[in-house]
């Protein structure tokens, strides 16, 4: 599969032949949302937490005696019956949200995503994204010429461009990435993809070893 190389002015300057196996999968939606929803899943962390009532204070004696009051019988204050006591079948923050998913398909799910975002002409590669010094404004004026009309973008740099990774991290709506940690979750979330160049390489040289 061979697709255009553009430079900062946003002009084609070479061809690059990408592997079929990863930029011309077939679009399967059931394992993307899948893979997304595992991902999401796996990132929850159970913040609320209400206490059973083992774990009230107080309660140690009981409030009245068995018999002869006239009133109900209870056994302690920390009874979910009364109020400020435990509380029954409420949220636990050691509730565990993880799930499972295998390599082989969050790789298939990450193709698939990919090679769709590549037919609609959301996916670009540039030729290099080297820049002097790490100054947004700079990063802010290529990326302007690259996209007209300023979408969300994830912006996959090469390992050693570290002016870029700086320059970059502060442009709303635009998240970089490196080439190993490409994701559906955030594939899905941004609109456009875009790879440097040697940074396309890395990442196809992670599923051709």
């Amino acid at each position: 599969m061979k697709v255009d190389i553009f430079d900062k002015d946003n002009k084609k300057v070479e061809i690059l032949t990408l592997p079929e196996r990863i930029f011309g999968a077939k679009w399967n939606a059931e394992l993307v949302k899948q893979a997304f929803d595992i991902q999401t899943s796996n990132k929850h962390h159970p913040w609320a937490h209400t206490k059973n009532r083992s774990e009230v204070r107080g309660g140690g004696k009981k409030p009245w005696a068995q018999k002869h009051t006239g009133r109900s019988r209870h056994s302690s204050i920390r009874s979910p019956l009364w109020s400020g006591g435990g509380v029954t079948f409420g949220p636990r923050k050691d509730r565990d949200y993880t799930k499972k998913i295998s390599k082989k398909m969050k790789q298939a799910a990450l193709f698939s995503l990919l090679s769709r975002k590549l037919k609609e002409d959301d996916f670009k590669i540039i030729d290099s994204l080297k820049i002097e010094n790490p100054k947004t404004k700079t990063a802010a004026a290529i990326f302007k010429k690259l996209f007209k009309a300023s979408p969300s973008v994830i912006i996959i740099p090469a390992k050693n461009n570290r002016n870029m990774k700086l320059a970059a991290r502060n442009i709303p709506k635009l998240k970089v990435l490196s080439s190993n940690s490409m994701n559906v979750a955030d594939s899905l979330n941004h609109k456009k993809i875009l790879f440097e160049k040697e940074a396309i390489l890395e990442f196809i040289g992670q599923y051709e070893k």
